[in-house]
Parts: structure tokens; sequence; C-alpha cells
């Protein structure tokens, strides 16, 4: 019995030898582990992101003094979007004035919900955030967006002057549009306009320059709406995207009417050459106008035939007070917009050549 018990004693040895040698390296590997991350490294991976979402909706704003705004929000600020808070309307949806809660009015362009079906939601982001950051004085800045199912509405600067439409074809302006103010929003209009086709990267085509479209604020200093909704024209030495063509009746470059379905900036030039025959005449471009003969025409093609026949005096708005005003500081408008007006596109000239010509009257 002896020699077994020493072999039972000797067993138990090893199994303790070999159970505090494991607990031993257990220790030493546990002191040794990497410590938990501080707080403020856990924190980060829980921030909220950049655009808020409730129930499928997102919004997000361009402009730091802007607090971010949801659908329900904008619903309550402008009425349920009463229509006795439309500011205007458009191809692309109404306008309203909201006052949001912190009191600051801003202007909520409820898009039409059949834009939706069209055009995919990071396509609109992608484009919206694109157009957010541009900064231009003659361009309305857009300052956020709220999206949620189709309901897609852009939120602009209010501005207190209303729209150029408004103010040239008002029954009874008070007071009318003079001769000098008129002739800054044609200036301010087109440095928008050369802007957005020679200063951008990729270039914008408005594709619905009109007078509904060109805000004045309360100097009356024209800003262009509506830009970041056209697409915008990707160019490269290998590549020019294709931009459908649209527009207004009046405002529609020719080639468009005839059939050509890809946008250019020489299409917006064209507009912007209906836009300064309906500022300077106060006649709407979608209206016919009767000639000497008789005959009813349309307003660019009648102010065409006008500066052929050196009579621009004659055609001017007669709300304007024309005490101060010069026949050639008139003509010389009236030759922008024939030349913009021009049947041939590549006739037509730049809107940086425009911006030039009317700075040096």
């Amino acid at each position: 019995m002896e020699p077994i018990f020493q072999a039972l004693v000797a067993a138990v040895a090893s199994f303790s030898a070999i159970s505090l040698l494991f607990l031993a390296v257990l220790l030493l590997c546990r002191r040794r582990s990497p410590k938990p991350p501080p707080p403020f490294l856990s924190m980060s991976l829980s921030i909220a992101p950049s655009r808020p979402a409730a129930h499928g909706e997102e919004s997000f704003t361009f402009d730091p003094s802007l607090p971010h705004v949801s659908l329900s929000d904008l619903a309550a600020a402008t009425e349920n979007f009463s229509p006795g808070r439309i500011l205007g309307d458009g191809g692309f949806g109404f306008v309203y004035k909201a006052i949001l809660p912190s009191g600051a009015p801003v202007a909520v362009k409820r898009l039409s919900p059949d834009l939706a079906r069209f055009q995919g939601f990071r396509e609109f982001r992608a484009e919206m955030e694109t157009i957010g950051h541009i900064r231009h004085p003659n361009l309305a800045r857009l300052l956020g967006y709220c999206a949620a199912g189709p309901d897609r509405l852009l939120i602009y600067e209010f501005l207190p002057g209303g729209s150029l439409d408004q103010r040239i074809h008002d029954p009874d302006p008070d007071p009318p549009l003079s001769w000098s103010a008129r002739l800054r929003v044609l200036r301010g209009v087109a440095s928008g306009l050369a802007f957005l086709h020679e200063d951008c990267r990729p270039s914008i085509i408005h594709r619905d320059i009109k007078a509904s479209n060109v805000l004045l604020d309360g100097d009356l200093d024209a800003r262009i709406a509506d830009f970041g909704l056209a697409r915008m024209l990707e160019t490269s030495q290998s590549h020019v995207s294709t931009l459908e063509a649209a527009g207004t009746l009046g405002y529609m470059a020719p080639e468009y009417r005839e059939g050509v379905t890809t946008a250019s900036a020489k299409g917006d030039v064209y507009s912007f050459g209906a836009l300064a025959v309906e500022i300077l005449t106060g006649r709407r471009p979608s209206w016919p106008v009767k000639g000497d003969d008789g005959v009813e025409m349309g307003m660019v093609k009648w102010a065409r035939r006008a500066v052929v026949a050196g009579r621009g005096m004659e055609i001017l708005d007669p709300l304007i007070n024309k005490e101060g005003v010069m026949d050639a500081e008139v003509m010389a408008v009236l030759v922008v917009a024939y030349r913009c007006t021009d049947e041939v596109p590549k006739s037509r000239p730049s809107m940086g050549m425009v911006v030039k010509h009317l700075n040096n009257l």
C-alpha cells in the first residue's frame, strides 16, 4: 500500500503545481489586456446624423441661423399650406410664405409629387446639397430642404419685394418700377445667369427664366429663383450629358418649340432676351401684340421689328416716367434683347457678354 500512497501524493502535487501555474498566466494576461476606450470615444460612435430623420423623413439646412425644421413644422408655418399663404407658382409647384417658430419669415416651395416619380431621392439630395452651397448676390438662397415620401419642400430666403411679375403687371403699382430700377433688375438677372453658366462647375442651365422666377429684395435688387430645380449640365472633354428642354410659353427658345429636346445655355439666353423685352415694354411674352398693320404676332417678334425701325421709345412701358430717360439707352438695351432672341442659337451672345454690354450703359 505504501507505494500506491506515494504515487497518489505525487499526482496531487503535480496537479496543484499545474493549476497554480495556469492561474498565474491568466492573471498576467488580464493585467496586460487593453483598457476599454475612454468615454468620449465610445460616445463618438453614437453621434446623431447631420440629417435628423423620423418615420422616413429627412431634412437638412445650409444656413447655420436656420434651426432644424420638420415637415410638420413647415405645415404649421404655412397654415397647412393655405391658399392664402401662396406667394407664387410655377412649373415645379407652389411657393408659400412661412413664419417659423423663431419668428423668421421664409419662402417654402412645395414641389409637385410627380417629381418624385422621375427623380430618385439620392439624386435629389445630391443636387440640393450642391445648389445649397451656391452663393451669388443675384441668386435666391436655398436655406434647406425637408423630404418625406413624395413630399419635397425647399426652404428659400424670403424676399419682401415679391416677384418681378407682380411688380411689372400689377394693374395698380405703387409705385411703378422706374427706368433705372428696371435696368438694375436686368443687370442683376444677367449677372446671376452668367454665374450659373460660366462660373459654376459643373455649369447650371436654368431652363425656365421668366418674370415670376425673378424675385426682388427690399432694395429692388434681383434674385433668380428656381435655378436649383434645373438639372446640372455636366461637361467634360469626353462627355456632355443631355438635359431635357423645358420652359414657359413666350420665353421658350424657338429651337425647343421646333423639337430640339436638349437644353442649352443659349436657350437661357433667349429667355433672358424675352424677359428684357417684357421689362421694357410691360407686356407679357405669352400675349399676342397687334402690329401697325393690325396683324397679331408674338411680343418678341413685335419688339424686334421696333428695334429695326428704331422705335424704341414708342414701345416703352407707358407706366415708366420718361423724364430723363435717354432714347439711346433704351435702344441699347433693346439691341441686347434683339441679339439674345436671334432665331439661330449660335448667333446669340453669351451671358458674360450681355453683362458687359449692360454694365457699359
